[in-house]
């Protein structure tokens, strides 16, 4: 119907394509199943895992993309729970994909290869960095981990870098195969089946392409309502992520120093169990060489073993002379003190040293020492008659709890992102479709709306109609409300507009009734007023056609001036019959009663102008009655204005004036031949009369001759008419 609206036939096509739409939406999830496995299967370093997610987001738009990619993660996590966390490059690569596919990147190979970086960039870099803040980098057994150690054994590149660069290598390979991948599906779905595959939720009359574009990005005096929304919701769930988030973290660190204070207790009292205290003094004097010496290490050793989180187990006895050294656990970056050893008590420790001499229980601590900042718990281990013999301590580093704090806020904000992109996409989805288009189509429409005749009215109305808005909420209320005003309002115009011809036929039939009293008095004039009214509508149109005088004489100009026109000679109701048809030349005295018929013009239509709101055409009246007897020379009268100080439609009906006196017959005299007056016409420009209006009056001439004659045969019926009459 309209450049705004798809045709009906596309509105009941997307309803047949639903159950395809479905089918092919079901595909791309079975392609994000399929092809990672099938990869995996044929030992391919490759991943492959979101090419149905492009292809769903490229045909169906951004929605189904975001969602297929969603679910993708959340499918695999079966295989892997940690896939869950990788969900917000998924999101991130549909939303660029939706982005691409929208400007027509995949229409083109070449324009294709370059939305490569783009993915790459995400699945690698951004993945690379994920996966740093979630797992670390071990070098395991992921699919860039031989590249990785490759780069590592040429000796410069940190592990952060090697791993890195590998995860960049292996996905750009990956995202150039994804993309070669899709444009070949995209080529082999045929053209015609396409459009069937984008998914929309109208609830009215689908919009055209440029038409959702301009709803979407509408020009508004601050923030359109679709950002508003879209920041309200952004706004809300940033709010709500941070609140929840910094809440989250607290009682994961609380929790978290709670658990690792228990395993570090846990593991210092095993430690203290698995020792005999009575053999203490032993191993001090004679150290590894002692009876069981080895066996009481291996055993602590074991513990350790057991707790990953631990990072040194060590027995000390606390003495005046210092710290005497029982055991003490070799790691892989610190070496232990050898038993026996004496060494200096720390300084973190000195607020404890007569706790610790006197074999008392001290609180967990968490301080810095010099392995950095550590959770500790000593336990004290007493001999068989009560005594306290040493203390079996136990350490945790303080940066692996923040590590694992960081990696829980890390899987927090991961998969917000994640189903923040999926709900914004959907909330935007739905916000498009039940309010913003369909008021964008109200506005439109009332935009377009043509109140300036009856078949724009019509079409107006029709194309409100063909909005059929079906939201089932306030916009539908709305829409009905719009119409039924609407259509009112239409109807109401159509009666005004009816009553406004009716007006103006009756103005019009009375300045004709005006004009023809006057010329009953005047026996000399015949048809003058419909005649010069007719050369003056000439004139007009003839000028337009010229180009002059542009801004004046538009439609509503013309109208008034030629409706007016019959008005000219008003003023002659006010000159005495005597001279109004005196059969010879008037003398100086009675041609100057005569001219007064220009000024009592003047005097009758301002009197009529002071009568009513709108003076309108009167305006214009009144110009012809006062003025068309001024020359462009500046000799007429009455106040002997020269040029374009006359007004134009004076100078306008002057030429018409004159002209119809000369090829009319009076009492006075005898008609001048049609080529004698328009000569008497030509040789007037520039003195008599305005020379633009002469010139375009004499070129006109056949037009002219064809108004004359018109005019003549209509009063020859006239005067039959009337003989014919009993």
């Amino acid at each position: 119907m309209n450049d705004e609206f798809v045709s009906e036939a596309k509105v009941k096509a997307g309803k047949k394509y639903l159950g395809f739409q479905m089918l092919f939406f079901a595909g791309t999830i079975a392609l994000n199943f399929i092809l990672p496995r099938t990869a995996s299967h044929f030992k391919l370093p490759l991943y492959l895992d979101n090419v149905g997610t492009l292809l769903a987001t490229v045909l169906g738009g951004y929605l189904p993309g975001i969602f297929v990619g969603y679910l993708n993660n959340i499918i695999n996590l079966r295989g892997n729970p940690g896939n869950a966390y990788y969900v917000v490059l998924s999101t991130l690569i549909a939303a660029s994909g939706s982005y691409f596919g929208r400007k027509g990147y995949f229409k083109k190979f070449g324009k294709s290869l370059l939305t490569i970086p783009v993915f790459a960039f995400i699945g690698g870099v951004l993945g690379s960095i994920l996966t740093y803040l979630l797992y670390g980098y071990g070098m395991g057994e992921g699919i860039s981990a031989p590249f990785a150690r490759v780069l590592l054994k040429r000796g410069s590149l940190s592990i952060f870098w090697a791993q890195m660069l590998s995860d960049v290598a292996i996905d750009l390979v990956d995202k150039t195969l994804t993309v070669l991948l899709v444009f070949a599906i995209l080529k082999m779905i045929p053209e015609r089946l396409k459009p069937g595959l984008w998914l929309t939720g109208w609830r009215q009359a689908p919009l055209s392409d440029e038409a959702q574009l301009d709803a979407r990005h509408n020009v508004t005096r601050s923030l359109s309502l679709r950002s508003k929304i879209i920041s309200i919701i952004s706004v809300i769930m940033v709010f709500v992520a941070v609140i929840t988030t910094v809440i989250s973290y607290i009682l994961y660190h609380n929790f978290s120093m709670k658990q690792y204070a228990y395993s570090c207790t846990s593991a210092a009292r095993l430690a203290a169990y698995s020792l005999e205290p009575d053999r203490i003094e032993d191993y001090l004097k004679l150290g590894e060489s002692a009876p069981d010496y080895a066996e009481a290490e291996r055993r602590l050793a074991n513990i350790k073993r057991g707790n990953s989180d631990i990072e040194y187990i060590y027995v000390y006895k606390f003495m005046e002379d210092g710290v005497h050294v029982v055991f003490d656990l070799d790691t892989k970056e610190v070496k232990g003190q050898d038993p026996g050893d004496i060494i200096e008590l720390e300084e973190y420790l000195r607020p404890y040293r007569d706790d610790l001499l006197a074999g008392r229980v001290i609180e967990t601590l968490v301080d810095d020492t010099m392995y950095g900042r550590l959770l500790s718990v000593f336990e004290p281990v007493y001999d068989s008659d009560g005594k306290c013999v040493c203390y079996a301590a136990a350490d945790i580093k303080v940066e692996d709890i923040k590590l694992s704090s960081l990696n829980y806020m890390t899987k927090v904000f991961s998969l917000f992102i994640g189903f923040y992109v999926f709900i914004l996409a959907l909330c935007i989805w739905l916000v498009d479709y039940h309010l913003i288009y369909p008021i964008a189509a109200m506005t439109m429409s009332a935009r377009k709306f043509a109140y300036d005749t009856e078949e724009g009215r019509d079409k107006s109305v029709e194309r409100l109609k063909h909005l059929n808005i079906s939201t089932g909420d306030e916009i539908e209320n709305l829409y009905e409300s719009l119409s039924k005003t609407i259509a009112e309002t239409v109807g109401y115009l159509e009666d005004v507009e009816a009553k406004g011809e009716e007006i103006s036929h009756m103005q019009n039939g009375l300045i004709q009734v005006l004009a023809d009293l006057v010329e009953s008095r005047d026996k000399n004039t015949g048809d003058h007023v419909r005649k010069t009214a007719a050369y003056v509508r000439l004139i007009m149109d003839k000028m337009r056609e010229k180009g002059l005088y542009p801004d004046i004489l538009t439609d509503e100009y013309i109208e008034d001036v030629a409706n007016s026109a019959p008005l000219h000679d008003v003023g002659k109701i006010m000159v005495s019959d005597t001279i109004l048809n005196k059969p010879g030349r008037l003398t100086d005295e009675e041609f100057a009663v005569m001219k007064t018929h220009t000024t009592a013009g003047n005097r009758i239509i301002a009197g009529a102008m002071a009568l009513v709101s709108d003076s309108g055409y009167l305006k214009e009246a009144r110009n012809l009655a006062t003025y068309h007897h001024e020359r462009w020379d500046g000799k007429g009268y009455p106040s002997g204005r020269s040029g374009e100080n006359i007004p134009l439609s004076a100078r306008i009906m002057a030429v018409a004036d004159v002209f119809d006196a000369l090829v009319s017959r009076r009492s006075y005299k005898e008609p001048f031949t049609f080529e004698k007056s328009m000569s008497i016409i030509a040789e007037g420009a520039g003195t008599q009369f305005d020379p633009q209006i002469a010139e375009l009056f004499v070129e006109s001439a056949d037009e002219v001759m064809k108004i004359t004659k018109e005019h003549e045969s209509m009063v020859g019926q006239e005067i039959r008419d009337l003989k014919a009459d009993p």
